[in-house]
């Protein structure tokens, strides 16, 4: 539980400058490509922290709890310098980066630690953390709406909850389950590719990825600009308010996924979800500037979808790897997850600009169609057998 109110407080830091670019275009006219980074560069600065985490080995290497306590220590100091400048400045985008560097300590730790607790039930625990993940996200739209929509509101209480995180981390300790220290071998991340199962997970989870981040970095605008031609009054405010029960719903999904996938088996899991994610977001544009209780009833129904296969593709991982190199590949695989978001983040306005915003979601439906496939093959795989008990 702990474990989980740590990763809740943490993350928050990542939605938290996301959360208030409403606010800011009609305080500071930032343009729709300054709104893009304050997500990407987060995605941009992950990945940067992953891949050198991966290469040094570090997840496996160092105290997970002592990675985590610094990493969640930094992002908060850097998250709170925002609050100091201009939020147009360029500065914005370089904390932004690093606060997504230091989410490479946290994210893929929280999970490796949880997974040291396993007793059968790995889907559960790492649901769990995804789940306080979802919810972690979500965070800065409730703190915006509680805020008044005041973006210095929403960055301070983000940064103060990373900042107890910290405390929260340090008084966890990992479970039995957790291996010895691995040797230094930067040529483990080759294995992610070379192993034929991890690799159709890493590539469900990419089929995955294609679509989250940019449905959670862009659903609040998206609120906003369907509420707004339906004519509802402060839309903005009840955009936000609207966004934080889509995301947050996830957080219900990947718990209720684990237990699902821990009984069910995890291919069916994530084909599942992926089918049911997708087709929401290719259909719902059929409901923007509607009434707006269908949209946000077609939208909570993708958010809760949208994630609850997120743990099973890291559970894969887990059952799949080599104990010594778990922290890695989890690391790995994210790592390649949100280089894959920097696409789909930034491409969504631009195919706004050209097809309108009713219609700016429908790509995201590549990705679950891809993601299906992979996790069929990957069913058919012998060494799916290892997978949730030989529950496939």
């Amino acid at each position: 539980m702990l474990l989980a109110l740590a990763e809740v407080s943490a993350l928050s830091l990542w939605f938290s400058a996301s959360a208030v670019v409403p606010a800011l275009k009609l305080e500071a006219g930032i343009s729709d490509g300054q709104a893009s980074l304050y997500t990407s560069a987060v995605s941009i600065g992950f990945v940067v922290g992953t891949l050198l985490s991966a290469l040094l080995t570090l997840s496996d290497r160092m105290q997970p709890t002592r990675l985590f306590a610094i990493s969640a220590l930094v992002a908060a100091a850097v998250n709170a310098a925002i609050l100091g400048i201009d939020p147009s400045s360029f500065l914005v985008i370089v904390f932004r980066f690093i606060t997504g560097m230091c989410m490479a300590g946290i994210y893929p730790v929280g999970m490796k630690l949880a997974s040291s607790w396993s007793r059968g039930d790995t889907g559960f625990l790492v649901g769990l953390l995804v789940g306080a993940l979802t919810l972690g996200s979500a965070l800065p739209h409730l703190f915006n709406v509680a805020g008044g929509v005041d973006w210095r509101f929403t960055l301070t209480a983000a940064s103060m909850a990373a900042g107890l995180s910290a405390l929260l981390i340090l008084q966890c300790r990992p479970g039995p389950g957790l291996a010895p220290a691995a040797p230094f071998n930067p040529h483990a991340i080759l294995e992610a590719w070379r192993n034929k199962p991890l690799r159709l997970a890493n590539f469900g989870y990419l089929g995955h990825m294609w679509e989250l981040y940019a449905m959670w970095g862009w659903i609040g605008f998206y609120l906003a600009a369907s509420f707004t031609e339906s004519g509802m009054r402060n839309p903005v405010f009840w955009a936000g308010a609207a966004t934080f029960l889509v995301i947050a719903s996830g957080g219900v999904g990947s718990m209720l996924g684990g237990v699902f996938a821990d009984r069910m088996g995890r291919t069916t899991l994530t084909m599942g979800a992926l089918a049911i994610s997708g087709t929401c977001a290719a259909t719902v544009g059929f409901f923007y500037g509607g009434v707006p209780a269908l949209m946000v009833l077609i939208c909570l129904i993708w958010g809760s979808t949208v994630v609850t296969d997120s743990a099973q593709f890291s559970s894969c991982v887990i059952e799949l790897a080599d104990p010594r190199y778990v922290g890695t590949m989890l690391t790995v695989q994210t790592s390649i997850g949100f280089s894959l978001t920097l696409i789909t983040i930034h491409a969504l306005p631009v195919f706004a600009d050209v097809y309108g915003w009713r219609w700016a979601m429908a790509p995201l439906a590549m990705g679950p169609a891809l993601g299906v496939i992979a996790m069929w093959m990957l069913r058919r795989d012998p060494a799916s057998a290892k997978l949730a008990g030989g529950r496939k």
